[in-house]
């Protein structure tokens, strides 16, 4: 798929890296409203991410961070988001490209977003996204979850539209 020229699938997933953009802009514009506040999980070995050090080694793959009573400067570019919070007592500053970014979430309003990238065994890049089912998304047929799973929140898969 990555020689056709409508690439569906790196759309998608940047659309969804936009819903992150603009709630990060948001709040560095206005702060988090009311009960709002963001789980973001990224890939600490991401191209371009600044993770001090030692929490690396505490977190050599992927790391979870929350930003919600407790963190300052955070400036959002089109491209990464920087932040700084307190680990152990100690700010840290973190930069995070938004194309290391792998979940967020805002509990408070049972909003999720997770991107997968994953190769499959022809090379080919593979997309599962998961959101709210408040947004009107359809879960693709073969859908087996249990009911209470589904309710929760519904999984797109993207081969469904894969040339096949």
């Amino acid at each position: 798929m990555e020689s056709d020229p409508l690439r569906y699938d790196a759309w998608i997933e940047d659309a969804l890296r936009g819903v992150i953009r603009h709630a990060l802009a948001y709040a560095a514009d206005n702060g988090l409203p009311g009960e709002h506040h963001f789980y973001i999980t990224y890939r600490t070995d991401g191209e371009g991410v600044e993770t001090p050090g030692y929490l690396k080694a505490e977190h050599p793959d992927e790391m979870t961070i929350v930003l919600q009573h407790q963190f300052e400067n955070l400036v959002v570019n089109q491209d990464a988001f920087w932040v700084t919070l307190r680990f152990n007592g100690k700010p840290e500053r973190l930069r995070v490209p938004f194309n290391a970014v792998v979940s967020f979430a805002d509990p408070s309003v049972n909003f999720g977003l997770q991107l997968k990238m994953a190769t499959d065994a022809d090379g080919e890049i593979e997309l599962e996204s998961v959101a709210g089912q408040k947004f009107g998304l359809k879960a693709p047929e073969q859908d087996t979850r249990p009911a209470a799973a589904r309710e929760k929140g519904e999984v797109i898969a993207l081969d469904a539209f894969r040339k096949k």
